[in-house]
């Protein structure tokens, strides 16, 4: 799989509506599934952490943590943007970062502190999507229907096509 610097290589403009709608209230914001150990899907809000260097999670210890840790498989969605429906989803595996001198040098810049039980994860991605809906929304309910959202995605062309999850628009 991918890292977020290869996708983004791929993909500038897609890679940049993709942080844009993830830190559009600043820090990170977004959904984060992961999978259970009993094979359900288990979700959470985080706070994805976007860099040059890569797509990245602080991850407490909890159920998600444990979740990763088990079973890397992860699919993370952004917080719904104010004045329209417009999303972004990513998908993939998330690997702990065991290097030291990143982990310190990413906690430093992102000023994690030491005194909560975290683990930095990085995501690898699979598939990208954004899905733009417009002003008047995706719901059935809305004022004026737009329709079919404007869709742009990627997938890893180093994963098989047989691999990759199915995703209607």
């Amino acid at each position: 799989m991918a890292t977020w610097t290869e996708f983004a290589t791929d993909e500038p403009r897609l890679a940049a509506a993709i942080r844009s709608l993830m830190h559009q209230y600043g820090p990170g914001l977004g959904y984060l599934a992961t999978i259970r150990a009993d094979g359900g899907p288990r979700v959470h809000p985080v706070a994805p952490v976007i860099t040059d260097e890569g797509l990245f999670c602080f991850v407490v210890d909890s159920p998600k943590r444990r979740d990763l840790e088990r079973d890397g498989r992860y699919a993370l969605h952004s917080f719904p943007p104010e004045d329209s429906d417009d999303e972004a989803y990513v998908a993939g595996r998330a690997h702990p970062v065991t290097d030291p001198a990143r982990v310190a040098r990413l906690a430093d810049s992102l000023r994690a502190t030491n005194d909560v039980d975290w683990r930095l994860f990085e995501f690898s991605i699979e598939v990208a999507m954004v899905a733009r809906h417009g002003r008047s929304g995706a719901t059935p309910l809305a004022a004026n229907p737009a329709g079919r959202p404007e869709v742009q995605l990627w997938l890893d062309p180093a994963v098989a096509p047989a691999a990759t999850p199915q995703l209607a628009a």
